[in-house]
């Protein structure tokens, strides 16, 4: 069993941010920390102590986690700790500006093993222009203090694909990372999603036949290999690690289609086939965080994410998954050599055409 533990606070909100966070809801932090309690509580006694289950990996995300102090994360260790696995994975996301050295070395001191800092860029402008409050020098010095706190798996996120990004600016983003001894990035082309800053500026420039973003199949495939050449190996498509052992074992729970909880106003939860959405906003949340609206997932529905997801990442899809016709549609897709087989599982080699690669599998 995963474990997701949503924060839905941040400093500011970045111009292209969807996530469920505010702003200006500080005031409710104690209080929201108080319903995450007694949701963890209800969702550990339901699917970990009464199955006698245990938590392989927990990630705390947002929002920005590093702008609830460390102190009150306590009770929550406290309470997951007796149910984690040996050697369990524990991320948090992080951002520069609010993740001081004292609250990476309390995170650190509470279990926390795996930091992923919320960087986007190295370059200054870039920064601005996407609403980021942090410097480049602020990003660095917070990576060296969770290296010196004793972080040894650390993460760094990059966002490329905008307007202005080229392959020589991405270079010098990459090269710092790989500078800074970093052992994980994650590499996300920019999307314009509703209710953001930057869907309302597209939708002003589209009348001039103007973009935010670029859509550069050849800049991804330029990307992944100098990515590669720095020694970090892509194993999803957004996704790169210079060793296995520094590869998220969260995700990879998500892309094997593991169950998970999700704690947190506006968490995902997926138990067996019934995938739980808890409330988005804050005040109801806190009144009553053990209200959920719960989905039902058909057998059809779970086959396909699971043949999407496999051919998003280097864990392959099952053929056991497949019927005798979407066998065939594999076989030609072997014949093509766009698919590999491995131990009786198809693995792609593409990984940009994982969506087409599984909607011709499935149609």
């Amino acid at each position: 069993m995963l474990l997701y533990i949503h924060i839905p606070f941040c400093d500011s909100k970045c111009f292209y941010c969807a996530f469920n966070s505010y702003t200006t809801k500080f005031k409710l932090k104690d209080d929201y920390m108080e319903a995450l309690k007694k949701q963890l509580e209800e969702n550990l006694k339901k699917h970990i102590i009464n199955k006698n289950r245990k938590i392989k990996t927990v990630f705390i995300g947002g929002g920005t986690p590093s702008t609830i102090k460390a102190s009150s994360y306590k009770d929550i260790f406290t309470l997951i700790r007796p149910y984690l696995e040996e050697n369990a994975e524990i991320t948090t996301e992080a951002n520069p500006n609010s993740a001081t050295f004292s609250w990476q070395e309390e995170m650190f001191n509470l279990g926390v093993n795996r930091i992923s800092f919320g960087v986007q860029s190295f370059d200054e402008q870039k920064l601005k222009f996407l609403g980021r409050a942090h410097s480049s020098q602020s990003a660095i010095e917070a990576i060296n203090s969770a290296k010196k706190v004793g972080f040894k798996k650390i993460s760094c996120d990059i966002i490329y694909g905008t307007i202005n990004d080229s392959f020589e600016s991405l270079k010098k983003d990459f090269d710092i990372v790989k500078n800074l001894e970093i052992n994980h990035i994650s590499a996300y082309s920019l999307i314009i999603e509703e209710n953001t800053k930057f869907y309302l500026d597209e939708k002003s420039l589209q009348k001039s036949k103007k973009s935010l973003k670029i859509d550069d199949e050849d800049l991804s495939y330029e990307i992944f290999d100098y990515l590669n050449k720095l020694g970090f190996k892509q194993y999803e498509i957004a996704n790169f690690a210079t060793n296995e052992e520094f590869e998220s074992k969260h995700n990879y729970g998500y892309w094997e289609y593991n169950e998970y909880m999700g704690i947190g106003s506006g968490a995902v939860a997926c138990i067996k086939n019934v995938r739980e959405y808890s409330q988005k906003n804050i005040e109801k949340y806190i009144e009553n965080p053990l209200l959920v609206e719960k989905e039902e997932l058909s057998s059809e529905d779970i086959k396909a994410e699971k043949v999407l997801l496999g051919f998003r990442c280097k864990f392959g899809v099952d053929l056991k998954l497949l019927n005798e016709n979407e066998l065939k549609k594999a076989d030609d897709l072997l014949f093509e050599k766009k698919l590999e087989l491995k131990e009786d599982r198809l693995i792609n080699i593409n990984y940009l055409l994982a969506d087409e690669l599984a909607l011709y599998i499935l149609d």
